[in-house]
């Protein structure tokens, strides 16, 4: 068997492998700080092994192609995450503030305060037919939709909610997303929904329903055209009128199921 060993002197062969460890050491440290993406570390610990078993064989094409694949690979999702990146390289020190699937323990706060707070902003908006899309984040994980939106990270009030989707502002196009009494972001956009459904609905209704498909969230949204007020769950739109927005929102952001 031509191993490496037998080829190279041991000075050049313990430079090789420095390189490989600094290489892939660099592409896995890339990853875990910018694009946190489990395939990506799994991509990279299984390109590690190919390319440390065709040094170790002496087999130089593939060595050769592996290092290659897997800097162009790190590179792209470096690019696609681009707004990440910059921000890594402003304050390379400074925590991720990116949530995990499971939340910790939330700020206590008034949620019968906040139902209130969330059906005068509804009401409103509808009354005056501004398009509207609030997103009411639980048990799933919406840090990765969030990132192509605007941190916003304000207190949840009805007259910020209202000033948001006024007609006009930088961010009154996309979803907003809520996390407990928090705004998190704005100018949020979905992937909408593929689904066939019947009736005239527009492009915020499509979006509300594609992040229910995906997620356990509950979204509420509000028709410029007619001012009708509507909840996206579980893949499903279920259309309310003012005098039983704040019964129904209590149920689904309890997980009542509606009859």
């Amino acid at each position: 068997m031509d191993f490496v060993w037998n080829q190279l002197p041991l000075g050049t062969w313990l430079i090789t492998l420095f390189v490989i460890l600094t290489v892939f050491g660099f592409c896995f440290f890339m990853y875990f700080k910018i694009v946190k993406r489990r395939a990506g570390y799994i991509f990279i610990a299984v390109a590690f092994v190919l390319t440390f078993v065709s040094f170790l064989f002496n087999l130089y094409f593939a060595y050769v192609l592996m290092v290659g694949l897997t800097v162009v690979g790190v590179t792209i999702s470096l690019f696609a995450n681009l707004g990440d990146l910059r921000a890594f390289l402003a304050n390379p020190f400074k925590k991720s503030q990116t949530r995990s699937g499971k939340f910790e323990v939330e700020k206590i706060y008034n949620r019968e305060l906040l139902y209130k707070t969330i059906e005068t902003a509804v009401i409103n908006l509808s009354k005056t037919r501004t398009g509207a899309i609030m997103t009411f984040e639980k048990n799933t994980s919406l840090a990765d939709v969030i990132k192509n939106g605007v941190a916003i990270k304000a207190p949840v009030s009805a007259e910020l909610l209202m000033t948001i989707f006024y007609p006009g502002t930088r961010l009154h196009d996309g979803a907003v997303v809520i996390h407990g009494n928090e705004i998190v972001a704005a100018s949020v956009f979905y992937t909408p929904t593929t689904k066939p459904f019947a009736g005239k609905y527009g492009s915020r209704h499509r979006a509300a329903l594609g992040i229910s498909e995906i997620s356990d969230s509950v979204t509420v949204v509000v028709s410029e055209e007619t001012g009708r007020i509507s909840f996206a769950v579980d893949g499903q739109l279920d259309a309310v009128d003012q005098d039983s927005f704040l019964r129904v929102f209590e149920n689904y952001m309890d997980g009542v199921a509606e009859e």
